[in-house]
């Protein structure tokens, strides 16, 4: 495949706007004003050739194509074994969607943990993978006492993730010697806008350290590139007892990283970087941001400026178990989180959030009755049916 590294300037302008203020009037059912909720099958449990389909994500490109991804999971629900990566297409705003196709698979191994970032001065969709013997076990890994290791990948799409480059590896690069376990996401990555390096890509990740003896401990990490996508460097590490995690650029300039918790203490853990993901502050809790210790999704929805108030959403299931998927928004930059509405109240886990050009929020994210990982839906409403609900 031939790739082609053009600029387009003008797209950048929907990073510095919002999405609700360019290439506004995207065809489709769904209206950014409306204050209902609809939900839409997107990958379904035991159809399709897989037992089960787990670790969702979701970008809009410059073109304003949804790309949903997850990992499809041959014969059970664990984390290991024969799986596979998937995506599909929507093209217009969600409505309808491309037939399920198979991005990545190696036989009887893991290949997943999907984390997309767009490049908006290109246009090229940059995702963050890894891959593992399908025989080996998370603790196996993070004993390394595992047939193989844990090891990172990254592909691109040119042609608005119709068609994706062979995955190649890059674990040298960012993966220090003494790491055992790897996860790239899962979630979207970002392109920063404002602070000291506009355009870099970075992409949360995480790691356990096999460094210190009788234990592993589990960080999370950063890995960014300053080159479109082309190479990629370790970023800031956290402290202790963090693990996957999500990103969203503060009105400032700084990068808000918000985090699975090990603490305890059934909240998010949280940092700051001035520096675009170099270095971060001492983590904290938050405490209004009550986890299950999950997976959970950061969106900067819109930037402060002449008709428009500074947005950012977050998606996690809202309890001490893994149901109750809530988005919240904030309006101060994350210090506080006034509003909030339940998509699901049942069984529910891992999500992920983004934005049509109208300013259509979507978040797809797994659901089900009796366990959460039944299916992964998608969530389409407008930003009133969060900031009107309950009034």
């Amino acid at each position: 495949m031939m790739w082609a590294a053009q600029k387009h300037p003008v797209r950048f302008l929907h990073l510095l706007f919002g999405p609700a203020l360019l290439l506004a009037g995207l065809t489709g059912t769904f209206s950014a004003d409306s204050s209902a909720v609809q939900f839409q099958d997107i990958f379904v449990a035991g159809t399709g050739g897989y037992h089960t389909y787990r670790i969702p994500a979701i970008v809009t490109t410059t073109n304003g194509t949804l790309l949903a991804f997850c990992e499809g999971r041959k014969n059970s629900r664990g984390d290991t074994g024969n799986i596979d990566l998937l995506w599909k297409r929507s093209t217009d705003g969600g409505k309808s969607w491309s037939a399920q196709r198979v991005l990545w698979e190696d036989a009887d191994n893991v290949c997943g943990n999907p984390a997309p970032v767009v490049d908006r001065i290109t246009g090229e969709i940059w995702l963050l993978l890894t891959w593992n013997a399908g025989s080996d076990s998370e603790k196996q890994i993070m004993d390394a006492a595992g047939k193989d290791k844990r090891r990172v990948f990254v592909s691109r799409s040119n042609d608005d993730g119709r068609t994706w480059a062979t995955p190649h590896e890059i674990t040298r690069d960012v993966k220090k010697p003494q790491w055992g376990w790897y996860a790239t996401g899962p979630v979207n990555g970002i392109q920063t806008v404002r602070g000291p390096k506009p355009g870099r890509l970075v992409v949360p990740c995480n790691h356990s350290d096999l460094s210190a003896s009788g234990s592993h401990p589990i960080r999370s990490h950063v890995i960014y590139s300053d080159d479109h996508g082309h190479t990629w460097k370790i970023g800031g590490i956290e402290e202790e007892m963090t693990n996957e995690s999500t990103l969203a650029e503060l009105s400032d300039g700084r990068l808000l990283h918000n985090m699975r918790s090990y603490h305890k203490k059934n909240r998010r853990a949280i940092a700051w970087s001035e520096d675009a993901g170099i270095t971060w502050t001492p983590v904290r809790l938050d405490e209004a941001l009550i986890e299950p210790v999950c997976q959970a999704s950061l969106l900067r929805y819109s930037w402060p400026g002449p008709g428009s108030k500074s947005r950012l959403l977050f998606s996690n299931p809202a309890s001490q178990k893994r149901e109750k998927m809530t988005v919240r928004v904030s309006y101060d930059e994350g210090q506080t989180w006034p509003v909030l509405r339940e998509l699901h109240a049942g069984p529910s886990a891992y999500s992920c959030l983004a934005a049509l050009p109208d300013g259509t929020v979507v978040c797809l994210f797994e659901r089900g009755t009796t366990n959460a990982y039944e299916r992964i839906v998608l969530a389409t409403f407008g930003i009133s049916a969060l900031e009107s609900y309950g009034k």
